[in-house]
């Protein structure tokens, strides 16, 4: 156990970025709610997986909707507080931690609040170990995990307790009325037992991308490149070094679909590379050949700052630089690729990881 004040906000928001692949939502607004309050509560305990008991109970708490419309639509805040109580007034029992559904951008913060003003630990896991856009695509799912009950709230007031048949309903039927909240919303879902926190979740997550935060942000107080110092902690591929020349994106649903474009540019020059993403970059196709593939992260970086780009923010004529990052080892066996992999996505190409699409 330790406590997560404000400064440690700010890297596990940037580390979080990362993580979400282009996806996940910005955490700008979800840091600043986060640090109001612990200011006004106090710090956060941040508890390992291992020191859960197997009997209590932990809800991961969560911002639900496009990224696009995260940025245009904001949280109050009390959203992801009624999320949280209601599921403690349907269960009928005390919650004894709340954690991050993924580790991806806002969601990756958010869950600190509750953390704060209920005066609970947060836990250093989530189910994904990065951004996914859909509510079935956790790791719990492969431990037969149910989603339910999932508890929704927007910020207007509006509230709802969904029963699915199974994880994709969830998804299916939360993310309908999503839509109709306009476009966003908080839920509280997947809850759980200590002893299936430990079992199903990808451990440590959060302490990571506090790694991942610092290597960037602190690398200049060290003289370093926050680049490289990016690649060496996450143990990063380097893709490709290029200028955005065209992006097309458009919003179905809660989902934000395109293609991102980049023109070659250093050691890259006369080379192109397109990125598909559905919130999150899922296919990076280098000359029309795939150098990383879902479920294996593909992350887009300004190359002038080391900062993470979400999709919903790429603009024009930026220099980035693209990264790869192996996912999580229980995204690449054959239940995590059947349900995180290209084909979930609607791509012909097969999974195969970035290392081995990178050898040369």
């Amino acid at each position: 156990m330790r406590k997560i004040d404000t400064k440690d906000i700010e890297y596990i928001a940037m580390g979080s970025t990362v993580l979400g692949t282009g996806g996940g939502g910005d955490p700008y607004i979800g840091k600043l709610l986060v640090k109001q309050a612990i200011n006004t509560y106090g710090e956060v305990s941040l508890i390992a997986a291992e020191e859960l008991r197997d009997d209590a109970l932990i809800v991961p708490i969560a911002a639900f909707g496009a990224p696009m419309i995260l940025v245009e639509k904001l949280f109050s805040g009390n959203e992801f507080i009624k999320a949280f109580e209601m599921m403690e007034e349907y269960l009928g029992k005390k919650i004894d931690a709340v954690m991050p559904a993924e580790a991806g951008g806002l969601n990756g913060v958010i869950p600190f609040a509750v953390a704060a003003e209920k005066n609970i630990p947060i836990v250093d896991a989530d189910g994904m170990g990065r951004a996914f856009p859909r509510l079935e695509m956790v790791t719990f799912t492969l431990h037969d995990i149910p989603v339910s009950p999932i508890a929704q709230a927007d910020e207007k007031g509006n509230r709802n307790i969904y029963h699915t048949i199974d994880n994709v309903w969830g998804e299916t039927l939360v993310g309908a009325t999503t839509i109709q909240m306009g476009g966003s919303c908080a839920i509280g879902c997947y809850p759980m037992s200590g002893a299936q926190v430990k079992k199903a979740a990808v451990h440590g997550i959060v302490t990571y991308a506090q790694k991942l935060g610092e290597a960037i942000l602190d690398a200049k107080d060290k003289n370093r490149s926050p680049l490289n110092s990016l690649i060496k902690e996450a143990s990063a591929i380097k893709l490709f070094t290029g200028k955005i020349s065209n992006v097309t994106i458009k919003t179905e649903g809660r989902w934000n679909k395109g293609i991102c474009e980049i023109m070659g540019l250093d050691e890259n020059q006369g080379s192109f590379m397109e990125l598909d993403f559905q919130n999150e970059f899922l296919m990076a196709k280098k000359d029309g050949q795939p150098v990383a593939i879902t479920p294996d992260l593909i992350v887009l970086i300004d190359a002038e700052n080391a900062q993470p780009i979400t999709a919903e923010s790429v603009q024009f004529g930026t220099r980035v630089v693209v990264l790869g990052m192996k996912a999580d080892v229980q995204w690449r066996t054959s239940d995590g690729i059947a349900l995180g992999g290209p084909q979930k996505f609607g791509y012909e190409e097969k999974f195969i990881p970035i290392e081995e699409l990178n050898k040369n």
